[in-house]
């Protein structure tokens, strides 16, 4: 995409949806990492179902590991890889207590070392929880980033790198929430919505819908 082309795009995004941000629900950092755990192969609403019953009685590391691994077992059995996800979580939570006195680590490094946590989810934690100019690239991101030409890449990396480098330092700290949410509800997989997209005359798709 031409370099003048991206300032108007991330404009157009941002009068769209003003004040972006993740569907997920939470109300600490602790709470967010869980969920975006859980989110992996999942929808949000199916999440944000298992943590509403899940945050009201553990949503600290201390009280979700005195759950037990079925009692953890039976508030998220309803998302995708739940024995996994259990398993990680207990193990996520056990590391927090250890290493970082039962706080979320505001560092990529210490973020990675948690199970469950990899370069995508650590970066929607330092975004979300502690406003870090970081882009997550996940399948609607990377999607949107290739189809529109934004940052087209081969790999999840080379998005991750060409958005960080395309972006205004500006947008930076939003452009994850307003790609994300485009890509969820208007540049979708099967069939975008070109007729409604803000950025249709940017857009460098050449199937465009009619």
């Amino acid at each position: 995409m031409d370099p003048s082309q991206i300032h108007p795009l991330f404009t157009r995004l941002q009068a769209a949806r003003p004040q972006p941000t993740t569907e997920l629900h939470y109300h600490s950092p602790f709470e967010l990492l869980v969920a975006v755990i859980l989110s992996a192969q999942a929808t949000d609403k199916k999440v944000n179902e298992a943590t509403e019953r899940l945050f009201a009685v553990a949503n600290t590391p201390q009280a979700l590991l005195e759950l037990g691994e079925e009692g953890l077992k039976d508030f998220i059995k309803t998302i995708g890889l739940y024995n996994t996800k259990a398993a990680n979580l207990r193990k996520t939570c056990a590391l927090l207590l250890e290493r970082h006195g039962g706080a979320v680590p505001r560092d990529r490094e210490a973020l990675e070392a948690l199970p469950g946590v990899g370069r995508k989810t650590a970066n929607v934690i330092l975004n979300t929880a502690f406003g870090e100019p970081t882009i997550a690239v996940d399948t609607h991101i990377f999607r949107v980033a290739n189809r529109t030409g934004l940052a087209p890449g081969q790999t999840v990396r080379d998005v991750e790198d060409g958005l960080l480098a395309a972006t205004p330092a500006e947008f930076r700290q939003d452009a994850h929430h307003w790609l994300i949410l485009h890509g969820r509800y208007v540049c979708t997989a099967r069939k975008p919505r070109c007729p409604d997209c803000p950025i249709h005359d940017l857009c460098e798709y050449p199937d465009k819908t009619r």
